[in-house]
């Protein structure tokens, strides 16, 4: 889904922890090994990967790119030493290139179609198509798993009052939404989303959920995927909450988790993109004074984060995110360095600061070394 008002479906996705709703209940059972690693006494993190949102782009500079995707991947392959890319979005062209593209790197695939704001019949039938690639590319040898969606609540019409994203959102956080209503149609949308994904894939089959909303039946998958953006002072405390998720008896993924850019941004938990305004020609970072940016806050909680589920043996984590393109870094102007309020790893540099029209490159956060620094240690102890 493309931009509206300035706001992407990466930001709205990391915006659902601060909805205020109440959390997933999760029946009672044992964790079991299922639960963990993959492989008897294997430690850590079994698939260690990254998002890669694929979006039509707001202009011509950022728009979908297949050279670009190709370089992009073997950054994440060689430079980033990720074993995983979770290929993101909407436009089946755009998912099936970029998954056959992860296929020929060796790259194991989480491969996730992501339509929103359309009728229902129409996400079902993205999901449908895609789905049947990634059972292709299975069928051919890839190591690929397919996700059915993420966060229905928020991208299906009809689930919660709203035609939008953005009307979805101001009914949560207003309190206009009959939670009972709304989580009998969740379930009922979810099953049918998986009901259609076991149809048209044969492997391993998952949902990124938000633990927040989202009371989810994992019965209907193999893989629990949440997407995380807790903030504790003390990593005791993202066990604990992270300790219910292994009830199931079924591989964790942590199918997003990330934070943006500058000072204090960990502490604003899944709203840490809310500093921008876009009722601004061009848009500004608000405050007065506006937030430091800290390229070092967001290396650092990423391999807080990294370490913690490395720790508890969870199946799979994807940070959150390789690169927003229309976010772009200013580092000589602050006040519209939008790049503060992105969870990208990369950073996108314009040719012109400003000109929406000019070329651009990406260029490495130290979050990006940092992630890359885990990944390659934790690659040569396995």
């Amino acid at each position: 889904m493309e931009k509206t008002k300035g706001i992407n479906r990466a930001q709205f996705l990391a915006g659902a922890a601060a909805v205020g709703v109440a959390g997933a209940v999760l029946p009672a059972g044992g964790a079991g090994a299922a639960g963990r690693g993959e492989a008897a006494g294997r430690g850590g993190l079994t698939r260690r990967g990254v998002v890669y949102t694929l979006v039509a782009g707001e202009t011509p500079a950022t728009e979908w790119s297949a050279d670009r995707m190709r370089a992009d991947l073997r950054t994440i392959r060689d430079d980033l030493h990720a074993d995983t890319v979770d290929v993101t979005g909407d436009g089946v062209e755009r998912l099936t290139a970029t998954a056959a593209e992860a296929a020929e790197l060796g790259l194991h695939i989480w491969l996730q179609p992501t339509l929103g704001d359309v009728p229902e019949r129409d996400i079902l039938d993205h999901l449908a198509e895609t789905g049947r690639f990634a059972e292709r590319l299975r069928r051919q040898g890839a190591s690929v798993e397919f996700s059915v969606g993420c966060e229905f609540w928020l991208f299906v019409p009809g689930i919660i009052p709203g035609d939008t994203v953005f009307e979805r959102i101001e009914n949560l956080q207003n309190g206009t939404v009959d939670w009972a209503q709304m989580q009998r149609r969740l379930a009922r949308f979810t099953a049918k989303a998986a009901a259609l994904g076991r149809r048209v894939f044969h492997g391993r089959l998952s949902y990124a959920s938000a633990p927040e909303i989202d009371n989810v039946d994992w019965n209907l998958f193999d893989v629990v995927g949440i997407d995380y953006y807790s903030y504790f002072p003390q990593r005791k405390d993202y066990v604990r909450e992270l300790k219910q998720h292994l009830r199931w008896g079924k591989p964790v993924a942590i199918t997003e988790f990330g934070t943006c850019t500058y000072r204090g941004a960990p502490e604003a938990g899944g709203m840490g993109w809310d500093i921008v305004d876009y009722g601004k020609t061009p848009p500004e970072i608000k405050g007065d004074p506006p937030p430091v940016r800290s390229e070092r806050t967001q290396a650092a909680y990423l391999v807080d984060l990294l370490g913690v589920f490395e720790s508890m043996n969870l199946y799979a984590a994807m940070v959150f995110e390789f690169l927003t393109a229309d976010a772009p870094h200013r580092p000589d102007d602050p006040r519209h360095d939008l790049d503060m309020a992105s969870y990208g790893i990369a950073k996108a540099i314009q040719d012109r600061p400003g000109d929406p029209d000019t070329g651009w490159h990406r260029e490495p956060k130290e979050a990006f070394h940092a992630v890359a620094r885990a990944y390659r240690r934790a690659g040569q102890r396995q």
